[in-house]
C-alpha cells in the first residue's frame, strides 16, 4: 500500500466546497472519481484544510493510499487528464503510511484579495471583492499585526465551531494586510483556523478600513467573544487556501 501526497490548485467558483457532500459537486468527490477510473479502486482522498463553497485554492494537499503501481509522474499527468478544467494536481510524492493530509498539517496561510476602486473589475469579479469605498489600509494592517500570538477568537468564528478541546483559541503566527495599486491583500498564517474565521476577520478589517469602527473598537468587539457584535462575513470568491506546511514532507 502506497501513500501518496498530491498538491492541488482550484478554482472554488462551481464547487460547493472542498469536503465530500451527498448533493453538489465537491473537490474531494472530483478526485474520488478521477482516482477511481485511474485505479479502478475505491480511494478516500484526505485534504488539509476544509474550503467553503466558492474558495479557492493554490496551495491545498491532500493525501490518500493505493495499491496502484504507477509511477508519480504517470499518476500526475493521468489525474490531470481527467480532472475537470477548474482542478489540477500540481505535484505527487509519495509520504510515510503514517501520514495524515489533514492532522499533520502545521501551519496553514490564507490570502485575502480585494479591489479597492471606484469602478469593479470584471476580470476580478470571481477573484477579488470589489470594495468601492476608500480604504484605511494603514489601519487594516495595524489591526492586522494585533492578531498574532495564540488568542481566542470566538467574534470571528460561525455557529458551531470550536468543540475541540482548544475551543475557539487559535495560534496565529502572521498576519499582514498591504496595498499594490487598486489591490488590498490579507494574508494570515496559523496553525488552525475555525470555521468562516478568515472570511469574518477581513469583513471586520473593512469596516475599520471604511471608518466603521475604530481600532479601540475593533479590539472590543474581538475581546467580547460574540459573534453578533462583529462585522457580517467577506464574500467566498475573494479567499484562497495559499499554503499548508507540514513538519516531515515539503
Amino acid at each position: 500500500m502506497r501513500n501518496i501526497l498530491l498538491d492541488l490548485e482550484y478554482d472554488g467558483t462551481d464547487f460547493c466546497g472542498s469536503q465530500l457532500q451527498s448533493h453538489g459537486r465537491t473537490v474531494q468527490g472530483e478526485l474520488e472519481r478521477a482516482l477511481y477510473r485511474l485505479t479502478q479502486q475505491e480511494t478516500r482522498v484526505i485534504l488539509a484544510g476544509r474550503t467553503d463553497a466558492g474558495v479557492h485554492a493554490s496551495g491545498q494537499r491532500g493525501n490518500f493510499r493505493t495499491t496502484s503501481s504507477l509511477s508519480l509522474a504517470t499518476l500526475q499527468r493521468a489525474l490531470n487528464a481527467l480532472l475537470p478544467a477548474d482542478l489540477a494536481v500540481l505535484r505527487a510524492q509519495e509520504v510515510p503510511e503514517s501520514f495524515h493530509a489533514r492532522f499533520a498539517a502545521r501551519r496553514r496561510s490564507y490570502r485575502y484579495t480585494i479591489y479597492n476602486a471606484r469602478v469593479r473589475s470584471p476580470l476580478a469579479r470571481r477573484y477579488a471583492w470589489h470594495v468601492p469605498e476608500p480604504l484605511d489600509v494603514a489601519a487594516m494592517a495595524r489591526a492586522a499585526q494585533m492578531l498574532v500570538g495564540e488568542h481566542d477568537f470566538a467574534s470571528f468564528a460561525n455557529a458551531g465551531s470550536g468543540r475541540g478541546p482548544r475551543g475557539t483559541v487559535r495560534k496565529v503566527y502572521r498576519a499582514e494586510c498591504w496595498q499594490e495599486g487598486p489591490w488590498v491583500y490579507f494574508e494570515i498564517t496559523a496553525d488552525a483556523f475555525l470555521r468562516g474565521m478568515v472570511r469574518n476577520l477581513v469583513g471586520q478589517l473593512c469596516w475599520l478600513g471604511q471608518e466603521r469602527c475604530s481600532l479601540a473598537e475593533f479590539r472590543a468587539i474581538w475581546e467580547a467573544r460574540d459573534r453578533k457584535q462583529a462585522a457580517p462575513p467577506a464574500p467566498a470568491h475573494g479567499l484562497c487556501l495559499v499554503r499548508v506546511e507540514y513538519d516531515e514532507v515539503d
